[in-house]
């Protein structure tokens, strides 16, 4: 069964393996730029970054199995101590057993996860913007809580900290940034469907 055709099968037209290698070296660059958005905070070594949104909007635009490609490929790289992590934390593979790694860990089922919900409520829907809007939306909160729930028992595992102090260093401050990422993606993917329409 072909793969349900995404907004990159529209950025980066036509078939073949040619065509995915593009659309997945283009992702993985993308993601790469994202994660270098940090922003350290004082009371936790978790970090403002923009690596979930690279992960949401990389699913969004490939879908299911292009997108945990890229972010497996993603976290190779990291392992391999290419810069491409964001810059805060152990380097290389050491990152992926410190305190933020169950974000890593993650972070290819919440892009599969995504991916294969866009590929079933939002691409094959050619609904009115805004219950595209909402199918989107609805697509990205579960990979936004997975990662989240990854990143919260792999805290408070590696940290010792209760599940109440885990929860304050790991999600609360997050959720609302987590809730702007997921309407920047939105903005995002309203911005490539417009142009794809002129």
């Amino acid at each position: 069964m072909a793969q349900p055709r995404v907004l990159a099968d529209w950025v980066i037209p036509g078939e073949g393996a040619l065509r995915d290698v593009l659309r997945i070296a283009a992702a993985n660059l993308v993601l790469a730029l994202c994660a270098q958005v940090a922003i350290p905070l004082p009371w936790t070594p978790v970090p403002i970054t923009g690596q979930t949104f690279g992960v949401m909007l990389v699913a969004t635009l490939l879908g299911s199995r292009r997108a945990a490609i890229v972010v497996c490929l993603y976290l190779l790289e990291g392992a391999a101590g290419l810069p491409v992590l964001q810059p805060f934390g152990a380097p290389g593979l050491a990152r992926f057993f410190g305190p933020t790694a169950g974000y890593l860990w993650a972070s290819p089922f919440a892009a599969f996860l995504t991916g294969w919900l866009v590929e079933r409520i939002v691409a094959p829907v050619e609904a009115g913007r805004d219950a595209r809007t909402l199918r989107l939306v609805a697509a990205l909160i579960p990979g936004e809580l997975l990662l989240l729930a990854a990143g919260f028992f792999w805290y408070t595992m590696s940290t010792g900290l209760n599940w109440s102090a885990a929860f304050a260093g790991s999600v609360l401050p997050f959720l609302p940034l987590d809730l702007f990422k997921i309407a920047l993606v939105v903005a995002a993917v309203r911005g490539v469907e417009l142009a794809r329409s002129n």
